[in-house]
């Protein structure tokens, strides 16, 4: 299962851009035999301003057709890493090619496109920049790729 980060804004260079570099190099080495991967990311950008309904188009234009889309989203699901682990590891056994991830800009995601997600995962009631939600999920996805094959990344 391939997975997806489709987010908006474009990640520049410096500390957040090497933990999300690192932490999906960790991945595809982990994720390959447990049939996920490769991460890619997807970055949007609205140039004319057009606000959160424009911003959702280019995120929907990014998503693979036919993918498990999960909302990155404070009203979402609080998960233990174990629990996102099975979740991943239970779209993958349903046969489910592909996973998209969407981060929202500085407003969030458009309702409309909250709406269509197959799920909503949050990282707390607090609401945290893109550039941080990025290296953050990151690194649960690699945490769940080591959860799934018994590595001792995670320890409870």
């Amino acid at each position: 299962m391939k997975l997806h980060i489709c987010a908006v804004g474009r990640l520049r260079t410096g500390p957040e851009r090497d933990l999300l570099d690192d932490y999906l190099k960790r991945f595809e080495r982990t994720g390959r035999a447990l049939g996920l991967g490769p991460a890619i990311v997807h970055e949007v950008e609205d140039k004319k301003g057009g606000g959160m309904a424009a911003e959702a188009d280019l995120l929907r234009r990014s998503l693979p057709k036919g993918a498990v889309i999960c909302a990155l989203d404070e009203r979402g699901k609080l998960m233990t890493s174990p629990e996102f682990a099975d979740k991943l590891a239970g779209w993958r056994d349903a046969g489910r090619s592909d996973l998209a991830f969407i981060i929202g800009g500085a407003d969030g995601i458009d309702p409309s496109l909250r709406a269509e997600a197959d799920f909503s995962l949050s990282f707390g009631k607090m609401v945290w920049p893109h550039m941080m939600v990025r290296a953050m999920l990151s690194e649960q996805i690699y945490r769940a790729a080591s959860i799934l094959a018994g590595g001792p990344y995670h320890r409870v």
